[in-house]
């Protein structure tokens, strides 16, 4: 593998793979719900607008390190997702040109050199998704998007269907100068056959694309300093700590977009230490990789990371799934006060009735806390029971036991009054971020359907269908004069268009439909959920929307949320 290549050459006569131990891939493609700029769309936007240039310079791919494993073949260390996005970008190209015209001998060629030869295919990424990526991708043998098991999977799929859309009217003059110009692109690699090398290589290499992330960084410097002290343990663990990024890695792709890989390495942290202080994980890591002897450290943290990707995968998949519970603590979101205690509780084996209990305790404190807005500090108030609770006294009693305290202090006690009913409810009079609110109305939902219900099942929030929320009065004033809603003094506009008591929960396109018209209307739309039946019931004498009816339904609101909160 020359030094200075070209993709062509890099990839001829060379066999590929993405070593498990690495992260899977992680490029985001446009959809319909995101049209901001992500990798793959800036990937293919780069390639277009050098078409168009008259730039006489080989397009330039960056730089690329391998770990060199055998003859030809090799593990990619750095410059992965670009070579993975690249062989998936050919794969959607040759397809359309093969649906236009048979391949002419040299386009067959650099088929075999950058795709697939034969049975022999050149690039392979890692274990879990391969399969997917040869299916899907090469051979296309698979053609429904059923059974993907992670989010890399799933950005697989999504980035050759991105392609595959982007050329579908593309005519064979294109096709043919977008071979030529990645084939031809020209790129910079480094292969190495000293695992020490390459990885404290990727430490300092920045490339287009993701930069990397703190948990990969941190997972490099263990590696590296493990070649430099691991002394006879050295092959053990190396192994060790890929055996368990692997198992890392597979988390992640499971439940990465419930959670942010750099916050586990936080929360981590937070366990590994017993304290919420814990926050700048790069820092503290990398003191402790200063000492004298840092090995037993990095034996120690590598596998609490391993728990805390485990655990945290049974939460946000089986567990969140089953348990409502833990359903609406994910559902609220802003947890991070939350997951350390929890990650503690599946370490202790405690019941999921035990995990369930902490997560309807947390989502009262995390909600008080994002709907009071404070200045007051949540970690001082809480950090000492959580450092009590340990592997020798897990009883989850003290910590329930305080929030229930926080949130029923009398006012006069200024330390604790912050979190309590009277400062509840003052927050919830006005104006309340839209995704607190769809939050409150749906639990508000689920309790209207369970009225004089028994055997209730509760109705999770994503089985309503793309809620979105509804000004019943809308925010722009309807002034026809049989429009229902009254006149819109500055008062009524201040204090009831974006109140508790104007909101209704809704689907997208029913929100759509309704839009501006008169209440009346919009009144006999409202028969899908019990909110919107109740706005019915509430106006059956009176058809019209104005500031009683929406101070009274604001009243029921704050009551069901008193009561539940």
């Amino acid at each position: 593998m020359e030094a200075s290549t070209t993709v062509n050459k890099m990839l001829a006569g060379s066999k590929i793979c993405v070593p498990s131990y690495q992260r899977a891939y992680s490029w985001d493609t446009p959809t319909d719900n995101n049209n901001s700029k992500t990798q793959t769309d800036v990937f293919l936007t780069d390639l277009v607008d050098y078409n168009k240039s008259s730039a006489k310079t080989p397009y330039y791919f960056g730089h690329f390190l391998f770990e060199e494993r055998s003859d030809s073949n090799f593990g990619v260390i750095d410059g992965q997702q670009r070579l993975t996005t690249i062989v998936i970008f050919l794969s959607a190209l040759y397809t359309r040109l093969k649906s236009l015209r048979n391949l002419i001998d040299d386009e067959e060629v650099l088929y075999e050199n950058m795709v697939k030869r034969k049975s022999n295919y050149i690039f392979s990424t890692v274990d879990y998704d391969n399969q997917l990526f040869k299916d899907y991708v090469i051979d296309q043998t698979k053609k429904n998007k059923n059974g993907l098991e992670t989010e890399s999977a799933r950005r697989i799929v999504r980035a050759f269907d991105f392609f595959t859309i982007s050329f579908a009217k593309k005519d064979e003059q294109y096709l043919t100068k977008m071979l030529k110009t990645v084939s031809e692109a020209t790129c910079t690699s480094h292969p190495v056959r000293n695992e020490s090398e390459a990885i404290q290589m990727f430490i300092f290499q920045n490339n287009r694309g993701k930069k990397p992330s703190n948990l990969e960084i941190i997972k490099a410097q263990f590696m590296f300093n493990v070649h430099l002290y691991g002394g006879e343990e050295k092959d053990g663990l190396i192994e060790e700590i890929k055996n368990r990024f692997e198992k890392i890695y597979k988390s992640i792709s499971s439940i990465e977009y419930k959670i942010d890989e750099d916050d586990v390495l936080v929360y981590t942290i937070r366990v590994h230490f017993n304290s919420l202080w814990e926050s700048d994980a790069i820092d503290k890591i990398n003191k402790l990789l200063s000492e004298s002897n840092p090995i037993p450290f990095i034996k120690s943290f590598t596998n609490s990371l391993a728990v805390s990707f485990e655990h945290l995968t049974t939460f946000f998949s089986k567990d969140e799934i089953e348990n409502i519970e833990i359903h609406s603590l994910v559902t609220l979101g802003g947890f991070a006060i939350a997951i350390p205690f929890i990650i503690k509780a599946y370490t202790y084996g405690l019941s999921t009735k035990d995990i369930c209990r902490i997560c309807s305790s947390m989502e009262s404190l995390v909600l008080r806390h994002r709907l009071i807005g404070t200045r007051a500090e949540l970690t001082t108030r809480i950090n000492d029971v959580y450092q009590k609770f340990t592997s020798e006294q897990h009883d989850i009693k003290p910590i329930i036991d305080r929030i229930e305290w926080m949130k029923n202090e009398p006012s006069d006690n200024w330390w604790w009054a912050y979190w309590n009913k009277t400062a509840l409810k003052d927050s919830i009079q006005g104006k309340i971020e839209p995704p607190t609110v769809r939050f409150l109305l749906w639990k508000y939902e689920n309790y209207l359907e369970s009225q004089g219900k028994k055997g209730y099942s509760v109705t999770r929030f994503d089985k309503i269908k793309k809620p979105h929320l509804e000004h019943i009065a809308p925010q722009t004033e309807n002034e026809k004069p049989a429009s229902g809603y009254g006149r819109y003094t500055e008062k009524f506009k201040q204090e009831c268009i974006d109140c508790l008591g104007n909101y209704l929960l809704l689907s997208a396109p029913h929100n759509e439909s309704i839009g501006n018209k008169p209440f009346s209307i919009k009144r006999k739309s409202y028969t899908q959920l019990a909110q919107q039946r109740e706005i019915q019931q509430m106006t059956k004498q009176d058809i019209a929307w104005d500031r009683d009816k929406i101070e009274s339904r604001k009243k029921r609101i704050i009551d069901f949320i008193l009561e539940s909160y």
